[in-house]
């Protein structure tokens, strides 16, 4: 009888011990792993600015014999100055993860306010010299880019980046000839297609927040500005290679 109530006492305190261990278990919570993947859009601040270079060509018209009239060039050179402004625009894009490397490609839209200008003089061969100005500033531009980056850790991307880039410059000349009491002034706007290539990094701050910042180097290539008379017998030809440099920070809301 005795060993049936023991026995009895060694199975409940068991079953007790059973039970106070299993509340004693806590079961881990299941916390979801950020991704990358998936759309976003977002919007951007920044700065830029670099070099314009202008090339310029003065030709005169005249001729010692009537029938063959004929050009002459009376002045050129190169114009090189600092160009600097304010940017701002919207982006959207679309990225892959796979373990812990992201693929994506992004687009977007500035508005700008790089610009520069600078005033020259032009010798004309022994007659009052050509006293003029030249500025040059970006109204807009866009890109359409890659981007292959790496994670740092789970929320910390870091990347390169490259594509296509074009935009819209506006160039003017403002030229006083003393000789021709004349006052020029003409403005030209060129679109213009051309590349950009850069780096940037961006932190998710939730799972659908992320910052970034980024630097990008963008180029528009060459184009004539300029070719045409400025009086009966004075023509100037502008050709401008436009490049610069931007400094950005954005905010993308990742769906």
């Amino acid at each position: 009888m005795k060993l049936k109530y023991v026995g009895g006492i060694a199975i409940a305190a068991t079953l007790f011990s059973s039970a106070a261990f299993a509340a004693d278990v806590v079961v881990p919570e299941v916390i979801p792993v950020f991704s990358w993947t998936g759309a976003y859009v977002g919007v951007n601040l920044g700065y830029g600015g670099d070099k314009a270079n202008h090339s310029f060509d003065v030709s005169g018209y005249y001729s010692r014999d009537e029938e063959q009239p004929d050009w002459h060039n009376v002045g050129n050179g190169e114009l090189d100055f600092r160009t600097s402004g304010f940017l701002g625009g919207v982006q959207a894009g679309y990225n892959w993860q796979t373990d812990g490397w992201v693929l994506g490609v992004e687009t977007d839209f500035q508005g700008a306010n790089i610009k520069g200008e600078t005033s020259f003089n032009i010798d004309m061969m022994g007659n009052d010299p050509i006293n003029a100005t030249i500025s040059t500033k970006l109204d807009w531009y866009g890109t359409l880019r890659a981007r292959a980056g790496v994670l740092g850790t789970e929320r910390f991307l870091v990347y390169a980046t490259g594509g296509l880039a074009y935009g819209r410059t506006k160039t003017s000349i403002d030229a006083d000839i003393p000789d021709l009491n004349l006052n020029f002034h003409e403005s030209r706007s060129k679109t213009k297609a051309g590349w950009t290539i850069g780096a940037g990094a961006e932190y998710a701050i939730t799972d659908h927040l992320t910052f970034k910042t980024e630097y990008l180097y963008t180029d528009l290539g060459n184009s004539n500005v300029f070719d045409d008379n400025i009086d009966d017998f004075t023509r100037v030809s502008v050709d401008r290679k436009f490049k610069f440099h931007t400094v950005r920070a954005g905010l993308n809301y990742k769906f």
